[in-house]
């Protein structure tokens, strides 16, 4: 149904908050890239409105600090444009000290603890080999 595919890879050793907060931030990327992604208002039988949410479905993956050092390799060798979130972020409050401690580390450094993209799906499926569905 859909020639791309969107996939969230989750360093697998993370609290549950963990998860869902980086879940979300990389979500808000993916979202800010791909605009399209985001479908019509929803609205129920009382006619109450609701935002609208994403026509694609979300793979979220899971993998250890290895496998996604090489998911986050393999995206850069192919140019995808990702959104990333490493583990020095959970330290800051706000957006801009977020970006201000990610530009401290270059890709062989970072400790990355989660990442998304949306490409083509045969070139998502290829990337983020090694990584397994979420628990």
């Amino acid at each position: 149904m859909f020639d791309t595919k969107i996939a969230i890879v989750l360093r697998n050793d993370m609290a549950p908050w963990q998860a869902l907060n980086v879940t979300a931030f990389l979500t808000s990327g993916i979202v800010a890239q791909s605009p399209d992604v985001i479908g019509e208002p929803y609205r129920d039988r009382a006619g109450n409105t609701y935002n609208p949410l994403s026509i694609q479905p979300v793979i979220v993956l899971a993998a250890d600090q290895a496998a996604i050092s090489n998911i986050h390799r393999r995206s850069l060798e192919r140019d995808i444009k990702t959104c990333l979130y490493i583990e020095e972020m959970f330290s800051t409050g706000h957006d801009a000290a977020n970006r201000a401690v990610f530009a401290q580390f270059a890709p062989d450094d970072a400790k990355v603890v989660g990442i998304a993209m949306r490409a083509d799906k045969k070139l998502v499926d290829k990337i983020t080999k090694g990584a397994r569905m979420h628990p």
